[in-house]
């Protein structure tokens, strides 16, 4: 099949369209699969485009990311909300390990607007491709928020927009297809958005520098700017790893300090004395307290 039989249908009837007519089927034809896989495409779940040779080539560095990142994270207990089908936590050691989402194989079939988690019981919270996806990204994370413990660790993984992914995305045609049709986070709005919830970003990494190309051959043609890419062009990887932790301002009140000295010998029998010239009682008498 030749390169236009494989390109999406193209029809413009003005003559700008006609001279970007040719350019516009060469985009679809590097950035967009065939027809065919296109339409199945569309009630495609993101685990299944995560099976493709382009999301296979994001996976692998994802899950290497988080083989990395976790093993170093303590405590007791983890959660992982979607992508059930990956295990991004087998690297780490906490005793109570789970995952959490509305997908099919998941250990807590719950929405991430309401966990039903316990407030303050999660050390460590993993959204994968979450927000990207949501109708209310910030009251999921309003939520992981809740669950968290103080000093909790949150990783959040996401595509760049202000990458060539962003700009696979500002193009395309299809609309319904993943995962073009989510809404890019980008690092700054997300940075925003945890440090308006208390979290202080504590680091990241960007990968996956090579355009997102469909066919398997051309990704790996352009493997030379995964290489140079944190060199050259760190801010421009299509996908973003961040870590933050969650930061309680702690408060100690402080009380004044009452001392008790006691008192004087002749303090006492001054007082007394005191109190009966008031009184007009002889010495020889105590005087009564009054309840």
């Amino acid at each position: 099949m030749d390169i236009a039989s494989q390109a999406m249908p193209c029809r413009e009837a003005s003559w700008i369209g006609r001279v970007a007519l040719p350019w516009r089927c060469l985009f679809n034809t590097l950035f967009s699969p065939r027809l065919q896989y296109t339409i199945r495409m569309v009630n495609q779940t993101l685990t299944e485009w995560f099976r493709s040779p382009l999301g296979a080539y994001v996976m692998a560095r994802e899950q290497a990311y988080f083989d990395d990142v976790v093993a170093d994270i303590f405590g007791f207990n983890a959660l992982q909300f979607g992508l059930p089908a990956y295990d991004f936590l087998r690297a780490n050691r906490m005793p109570f390990k789970f995952s959490a989402g509305l997908e099919l194989g998941v250990n807590l079939r719950a929405a991430g607007e309401a966990l039903p988690v316990a407030t303050q019981s999660m050390d460590l919270v993993v959204l994968s491709h979450v927000l990207e996806f949501a109708g209310e990204p910030h009251q999921i994370l309003r939520e992981v928020d809740r669950v968290m413990m103080p000093e909790g660790r949150l990783i959040i993984v996401g595509f760049n927009p202000w990458s060539l992914w962003g700009l696979r995305q500002a193009f395309s045609f299809q609309e319904s297809s993943l995962p073009w049709n989510g809404r890019f986070v980008s690092l700054v709005r997300l940075k925003d958005w945890l440090s308006l919830l208390g979290f202080d970003v504590s680091a990241g990494r960007l990968a996956c520098y090579s355009p997102p190309f469909v066919n398997e051959k051309w990704l790996t043609r352009f493997e030379f700017m995964e290489r140079a890419g944190d060199r050259w062009w760190g801010v421009a990887g299509g996908i973003y790893m961040l870590q933050a932790i969650k930061r309680v301002q702690g408060m100690r009140l402080i009380t004044p300090k009452w001392t008790t000295r006691p008192a004087a010998p002749g303090m006492a029998q001054a007082a007394q004395r005191a109190a009966r010239v008031s009184t007009g009682l002889p010495d020889n008498v105590i005087p009564l307290r009054k309840e």
